[in-house]
């Protein structure tokens, strides 16, 4: 236990400072920072009358909406563990994360049918819910004021990871993280920078989620909080509400290009139109370059090490054309290093692990001492993304560590990236991802999904000549399987999981595919 405020008691001082200024928009509803202010002590409030005591640890499944950020500065202003997990997450992952966290408490929202099976199978656990109709008690319903207590433990949260590297874990942050985006919200205000009106798609179960909710409500922004993603709605919303600020994967960024909304849409007010959780290829960056001016900014993090690198005023700039493939240069106080498996540093040029340090670096992974021993090593972060570093600073990533492709014949490994963009660059190509599969003279070739535009007459053949131009012909796919769409993970990245095993149910002796073009653009 502290006498210490917490990094809430601080939070709600400057929301008193912001008084009737907008703050969040969501749904059906549009609150004042005085609102939010009195809606987390509400919140608190009723947490404590249903039996939630300070240091508490509470599971809760929400999506996006506007009582997220609410709730989650209600738990920590008791000094609980938040432990958040998504409601696509599957039965068995929950079952798993249940059996981690040892929760005393369940927050559901009632309108998701999922919580309610959750809540059913959670014996023992108490449940509520944000919401009438649902199960356990309302915590929005209102009751009798209850008195906060003064003194309550340091609050920590528990985040998913995005699943990308297989199941989900559990990514344990302290409170020093959240004061240090308080930190960042002040730095914000010293550079003398205009408020935001921040769109966001990023749930508070996600690392990111939580940072770009309280970085903009801790520098006096406008909030916007859409539940779905949808890139006309999208559109639509930047449009009406002259938002200035907003975080799209790249996925979420070619559905807004290629979407006939687009034309005539008002963006004129965008200043920081963030693109990160994957790379983006630069032919598609040139063309949002084109549409929405300089304001496209690359970002690059994890939720074990939130903020890492960023591009601002993104511009395909002939004398470093290289650029649009990089994700910028450290961020804030974020040190970086390229690393080869021994551990030693390596040169500019030279690909190896990223190794970061900051003060936005996770705490360990909750239940898995190992795999956080592994991760965490004194004081870095090993980020598992494979990259190099240019004589400028600049960060170029390839591909993830389990991504390499490995081929015997060869002699080194390859990577997905290079092959992407080669093959987004054809004018009817949206958008490709590739994978390594067996192979049985090479090791593993380069497999290539492709989303084709539409009217395309490209064949697999000319894609896999042209990777074998402008890069080589070790670099080329041994096929091409154009698809409608490619898989998106709940954190809207290209999920090379799901096209893995659909590569290896299509393909179970791996005999055809190598040397072959499966599919066509028609």
């Amino acid at each position: 236990m502290t006498d210490q405020p917490n990094y809430v008691h601080e939070a709600l001082e400057l929301f008193a400072r912001f008084g009737d200024r907008e703050a969040l928009v969501g749904g059906n509803r549009r609150l004042a920072y005085a609102e939010v202010a009195a809606e987390v002590r509400g919140l608190a409030g009723a947490l404590l009358r249903h039996g939630v005591r300070p240091g508490d640890a509470v599971l809760v499944m929400l999506g996006n909406p506007v009582e997220g950020p609410l709730l989650q500065l209600a738990l920590h202003l008791l000094g609980c563990r938040s432990m958040w997990i998504a409601p696509v997450t599957s039965r068995r992952e929950v079952d798993e994360f249940v059996a981690l966290a040892r929760p005393d408490a369940f927050v559901h929202d009632p309108r998701d049918p999922v919580g309610a099976e959750i809540a059913a199978g959670l014996a023992g656990v108490p449940v509520l819910c944000l919401g009438p109709d649902g199960a356990g008690p309302d915590l929005t319903a209102g009751g009798e004021p209850v008195e906060l207590p003064a003194t309550v433990p340091a609050p920590e949260s528990f985040l998913q990871t995005s699943g990308t590297t297989g199941t989900p874990k559990l990514v344990h942050h302290r409170e020093n993280f959240y004061r240090q985006v308080l930190a960042l919200a002040a730095d914000f205000w010293a550079a003398g920078l205009p408020l935001l009106r921040h769109l966001s798609h990023s749930p508070m179960w996600l690392a990111s989620g939580q940072i770009t909710t309280l970085f903009n409500l801790f520098t006096g922004g406008v909030l916007v909080l859409r539940e779905r993603w949808d890139p006309e709605a999208f559109i639509r919303t930047v449009d009406a509400e002259r938002l200035t600020s907003t975080f799209v994967t790249p996925p979420m960024l070619y559905e807004v290009l290629d979407h006939p909304a687009l034309d005539g849409a008002d963006f004129s007010a965008m200043f920081m139109f963030n693109v990160g959780a994957g790379p983006a290829a630069p032919a598609r960056l040139r063309q949002a370059i084109a549409r929405f001016g300089p304001c496209l900014r690359i970002v690059y993090g994890l939720s074990e090490a939130v903020v890492i690198c960023a591009l601002p005023g993104l511009t395909d700039d002939p004398e470093h054309p290289e650029r649009l493939r990089s994700c910028g240069r450290p961020y804030g106080d974020v040190a970086m290093e390229i690393r080869d498996p021994d551990g030693r540093v390596l040169p500019p040029g030279e690909d190896g692990e990223v190794w970061v340090r900051t003060k936005l670096s996770f705490a360990g992974y909750h239940g898995q001492p190992e795999l956080t021993a592994e991760t965490l090593v004194d004081g870095w972060v090993r980020t598992r993304d494979i990259g190099h570093l240019d004589t400028d600073g600049y960060l170029y990533l390839v591909d993830r560590l389990q991504d390499r492709i490995l081929t015997r014949q060869r002699s080194w490994p390859i990577y997905s990236r290079p092959i992407e963009d080669v093959l987004a660059a054809h004018p009817e190509v949206r958008a490709a991802a590739v994978i390594g599969v067996p192979d049985p003279v090479a090791g593993e070739l380069p497999y290539a999904y492709v989303v084709p535009a539409p009217g395309a007459t490209v064949t697999g053949d000319d894609l896999i000549a042209l990777v074998t131009r402008e890069l080589s012909e070790t670099w080329a796919p041994g096929a091409v399987e154009f698809v409608e769409a490619l898989p998106l993970n709940r954190s809207a990245k290209v999920d090379k999981r799901a096209l893995r095993a659909r590569y290896a149910a299509a393909h179970p002796t791996d005999t055809d595919a190598v040397g072959t073009v499966i599919g066509s653009p028609a």
